[in-house]
């Protein structure tokens, strides 16, 4: 529940703290004080978005933080979930500045509004006048009915299977969309494959070919070069062998006289050596050069095809070229498959649609089964205020398969003796749709965990007994869940165990918002002017003094 709620710099407030008790707040003031906003800044805490116009003073930060004792509700689970420290005592701040940064804290951990959503629902609920209206929505209605029959661990298994449907159904689409653009493509694609297919490229060859053709091209000059290379080295008159030999001879003769001259006759040995296997290698090089037409016009062609793929598949390179074979290859073989991957496909759609819809009918079973239950309980609760002769139904229509089941949900609804039930949202006026949606509020009450359960204005447009009576529902949420009520009535306001009055102080240059705990004297004063206006008679004294009474609070 919610123990401290701090509100500084926030619209109208300036600085506002309350420790609501743990059973039944009520909080009243004058129109347009603020109570309202507070329950804006509550529902900062639950993860609505900010608005950087709500910033009291633009030099400042706004800060919203809650402290919530959450021992008793298991959340553990959820905090791991989201990566945030688990504490039995949850501290939850915004923070937002004038320019509208916003940043949510969760335990003094950064978090997401995601985050702050899915812990926040599991903490309190805010009604809203918002909300009301939401009553005459058909997936709201589906909501109420779910929450009755306890569905959540079954919806949560349904919605699991009915994901994997729309998976499997997406996969069969997307199969059936690509073979008809496959199809299209096939003989494109198998006419590109088969010509990559024939020319039978090697990953190395274009280099090779190249290589061969520029001394197929240039045979005449190589050979003339080659052999006038020997001829210098090795077959003329004056040869660079002969040469080297007779240097080597020479330095030969004074060898003995020392050692440097030893070494050079060893170099001028190594360079003999290594000169008759460069002449080796030009005689064999030579005996390779040949004047071949023939082979010359094959490198040429063998090129120009390569050229002419390179050029139509827009590469450079034999390797990409392979590549493209290898992906015409995968499509061309992909067509001759995709018959049989669409009837796979199709198969599993249709097994995944019938466990969705197996689950689905098993959710509508049990939706159906507390129809008359719910029906005769909001009956119940409309006649203790003031609505004896109220009819409900609820009507169920089958639909296709979504993610909260087959079942579109509509509650008719009648205030008056004699008048068919017809649809919510235009079938009943204000004070009938607030005692409708409290009766709601108050059956889902006891069906729910939720630690906190805040009111805003549901006593609209009821007065008098009715206004007791549904005072007395509250004290009675209030014994297992926190009830915090903004009223106008003050029938409500004597039930509660805490009174909070909101204000404006115009003390200074700016107008703000604020709160205080009333005692006793000031709580009856309250009530009283509740009753009688800004200067309350003692006959409104005395009322209020016996509303207070009647309550025992």
């Amino acid at each position: 529940m919610l123990r401290t709620l701090s509100i500084e710099n926030y619209a109208l407030i300036r600085q506002l703290k309350i420790k609501p008790v743990s059973s039944l707040n009520i909080i009243t003031g004058e129109t347009g004080a603020g109570k309202s906003i507070m329950l804006g800044a509550l529902g900062l805490l639950l993860g609505k978005r900010a608005e950087s116009k709500v910033v009291f003073d633009e030099s400042k930060k706004c800060i919203i933080e809650g402290i919530f004792d959450v021992k008793a509700y298991q959340l553990k689970p959820l905090f791991e979930e989201y990566d945030l420290d688990y504490e039995e005592e949850c501290i939850i701040r915004r923070e937002i500045s004038a320019a509208g940064k916003s940043r949510a804290f969760i335990n003094d951990t950064p978090t997401t509004l995601d985050a702050l959503k899915a812990i926040g629902l599991r903490l309190m609920d805010i009604h809203s006048q918002h909300e009301t209206l939401a009553l005459g929505n058909n997936s709201y209605q589906l909501q109420i009915i779910d929450i009755v029959a306890g569905n959540f661990e079954l919806l949560s298994k349904y919605q699991e299977v009915f994901k994997d449907f729309k998976e499997k159904q997406r996969i069969h689409r997307d199969l059936i969309e690509e073979g008809s653009q496959i199809t299209k493509e096939a003989d494109y694609h198998q006419f590109l494959f088969d010509e990559l297919d024939t020319a039978q490229l090697q990953a190395d060859e274009q280099e090779e070919l190249e290589e061969e053709l520029s001394k197929l091209e240039h045979a005449e000059e190589i050979k003339a070069k080659l052999n006038e290379a020997l001829m210098i080295s090795d077959q003329a008159e004056f040869n660079a062998s002969g040469m080297i030999q007779e240097l080597k001879s020479t330095i030969s003769a004074i060898s003995s006289f020392g050692k440097s001259y030893d070494a050079l006759r060893e170099r001028l040995e190594s360079l003999l050596i290594e000169l008759k296997d460069i002449i080796a290698e030009l005689e064999d090089e030579d005996s390779k050069v040949e004047v071949d037409p023939q082979r010359t016009e094959e490198c040429q062609d063998r090129l120009s095809l390569i050229y002419k793929l390179q050029q139509k598949h827009q590469v450079g390179s034999i390797a990409e070229l392979l590549e493209i074979y290898e992906e015409l290859g995968n499509k061309v073989l992909r067509v001759s498959n995709l018959d049989e991957a669409i009837e796979e496909a199709a198969k599993a759609e249709t097994e995944a649609f019938e466990r969705a819809n197996k689950l689905a009918k098993e959710l509508s079973k049990v939706r159906t089964k507390v129809f008359d239950q719910f029906t005769k309980s909001i009956k119940s609760h409309l006649a203790e205020l003031g609505m004896p002769n109220a009819s409900l139904e609820v009507k169920r229509i089958d639909s296709e398969l979504t993610l909260t089941g087959n079942d579109t949900i509509e509650i008719l609804f009648s205030a008056n003796k004699g008048i068919a039930p017809s649809p919510l949202k235009q079938a009943a006026s204000g004070g009938e749709f607030s005692r409708l949606m409290f009766a709601v509020k108050y059956i889902l009450a006891d069906k729910t965990a939720l630690p906190t359960i805040v009111f805003d204005e549901i006593d609209t447009g009821i007065s008098g007994e009715i206004a007791i009576k549904m005072a007395q529902m509250m004290r009675k949420m209030s014994e297992s869940h926190q009830v915090i009520t903004i009223t106008h009535l003050p029938q409500i306001a004597a039930r509660g165990s805490a009174h909070y009055f909101v204000y404006k102080d115009e003390s200074t240059s700016t107008t703000s918002s604020q709160i205080r705990l009333l005692n006793q004297e000031d709580r009856l004063r309250e009530i009283a002017e509740m009753i009688g206006g800004k200067n309350p008679s003692a006959t409104a004294y005395n009322s209020a003094k016996e509303l207070i009474e009647m309550t025992g609070s």
